[in-house]
Parts: C-alpha cells; structure tokens; sequence
C-alpha cells in the first residue's frame, strides 16, 4: 500500500489475540507503534477506541479503530501488500474462518476453564473437553494441510495464527497443573505443527515466554482472590 500509514497497536504482552495481530503485521512487514495496556488501569484511549468490549487489541490506523483479533488479521490481510495470510481460493478462505471460528468458541473456553476452574472436578470436565477439541483440530490439519507443513502450506497464514497463538498459553497450563493439552500420543500431527510454529520467525518475534503467562495467571488469580476476601468481609 502506498503512503506512509499511522498504525498504533493497543496490546497486551499475554495476551494471545494481541499476538495475533503482531504476528499479521509481522508477515507483512508494517512498522507500527505498539502501546502496553494495563487492563486493571484501561487508558482512556483504549476505552475511547473499543467502547464496546473495553479490550485489547485495537489496531487504530490513520485515526479509525478496528477491534477483534480475527477481525484486525483479516483487514490487515486486505490492506497491506505482502506474503498472502488468508487463502486465496474461496472454499479454502471460508474453511480456515470457520476453524478460526471453532478455535474461539469451543477450544478457548475449554482450556481458559482449565485455570478459571474453582474444583478439580470442574477441571477435569475442561480438561476433557480441551483434548476433544484438540482432537478435532487433529482431524482439520490431517485434512487442510495436505501433507504440508502449516494449515496455511509451506508457510504460516491465518489459522496457523489463530490457534498459534495460544501455544504458550499451553505450555503456562501444562506447568501450572500438570496438563498437556496436546498430546504427541493423540494428535502427533498437531504436536509437530506446535513445534514448526514454535520456530516460524514470526512466532520468535512476538511470541512470549510461558513463564510470562504463568506469573499473570497467579497475579491474576491472587487478585481474584483478595476481591472475594473483601467482598466477603463487607
């Protein structure tokens, strides 16, 4: 795209929709300013810019912002030259939204459940509801990669983002409680997509360490939990 364009990320190190983005804007190759939010403390221009949800990421580009992770991919997809992260062919497009789609409604909040569990019956049921639909994104790889490397081929593109994005989170759940969420013994074609990610240099360039999310999710959690303390004594 020709120009010089005014691209602000609003973000949140941990948080797997931000990389998202990050990493969209990485296979592209556009430079942008990237601002830090305190979720606990939300800047006025983050509250300004996404009204609705009140959260991270907004990607504000020549002053219009745009909100949601897959939402922000996809525009970042149409608008700016470079490696292609959505499939070119229809049918193939449609089918990588969809599995997009099933990463955020059905695998998110089964294994987000895993540490937002208050029993451990309660997150046994996540667990296993985590490694059913690990094993339906088994069975999607098997199928739309067709013996390559990514979902998207030989290189990453938007599903590869979409469910990419939250292996570090896997790995924090995994030391947290002892939880592999995908297993090499039940889906070793998706483990060994895990570890190609891993290495991709978009992934190298945005990607946290796991103890990063592993630290938020006790802070996280001791904060939660000294609420409850209050509220309880009032």
């Amino acid at each position: 795209m020709a120009g010089k364009e005014d691209l602000k990320l609003l973000g949140m190190r941990v948080s797997p929709f931000v990389i998202r983005v990050r990493m969209a804007l990485s296979i592209k190759g556009v430079s942008y300013e990237y601002v830090e939010e305190d979720l606990s403390n939300k800047s006025d221009l983050l509250l300004s810019s996404n009204p609705v949800h009140k959260k991270v990421p907004v990607l504000i580009h020549n002053g219009k912002p745009l909100c949601e992770s897959l939402v922000i991919v996809q525009y970042v997809d149409e608008l700016f030259a470079g490696p292609g992260i959505l499939p070119t062919d229809p049918y193939e497009r449609a089918t990588a939204r969809f599995w997009a789609a099933f990463v955020d409604d059905k695998l998110y909040p089964a294994w987000i459940g895993i540490i937002k569990a208050k029993t451990e019956d309660e997150r046994t049921e996540k667990v296993k509801e985590t490694h059913a639909a690990i094993r339906q994104m088994e069975e999607a790889f098997a199928r739309l990669s067709e013996g390559k490397a990514f979902f998207g081929g030989d290189s990453i593109g938007y599903l590869d983002i979409a469910l990419g994005s939250l292996l570090f989170w896997f790995e924090a759940v995994r030391r947290m409680y002892d939880v592999e969420i995908i297993k090499s013994s039940e889906a070793p074609l998706l483990a060994a997509w895990a570890e190609r990610f891993g290495e991709t240099a978009e992934a190298k360039e945005v990607v946290p360490e796991a103890d990063e999310a592993v630290q938020y999710a006790y802070n996280l959690r001791a904060a939660y939990a000294a609420a409850a303390a209050a509220a309880a004594t009032k």
